[in-house]
């Protein structure tokens, strides 16, 4: 998933992404904005309202951090394109093994 802590309203989700596949090692670029995507991953629903990623669009000032974060689950995931950032926190419970997290920093004068 991609979050942004430094959001005006709090953490400003921008990708639920979920149940890619071990063997996966990258995403294409341009990734379509469908629920089911054909490497077996699913996207769900972000705080704009929609399927798949939306880039970040901090207002003016100071940089905003976005987390990038990946959960090494000890299973799939039965959720759909409806899923919100706490709906797949909640389906984790109990399942993670690992998890990782880059960050980034994006800001406009």
């Amino acid at each position: 998933m991609c979050e942004d802590p430094d959001a005006p309203r709090g953490i400003w989700t921008h990708w639920v992404l979920f149940n890619v596949v071990p063997e996966s090692r990258g995403l294409n670029e341009g990734v379509s904005p469908e629920g089911e995507l054909p490497n077996e991953a699913s996207q769900g629903t972000n705080d704009f309202g929609k399927v798949g990623y939306s880039g970040p669009a901090p207002p003016p000032g100071k940089p905003h951090h976005y987390f990038f974060k990946l959960f090494a689950l000890d299973t799939s995931l039965d959720l759909g394109p409806e899923t919100k950032r706490d709906q797949l926190l909640d389906a984790m419970k109990g399942h993670v093994l690992g998890e990782a997290q880059l960050l980034g920093t994006y800001g406009r004068r």
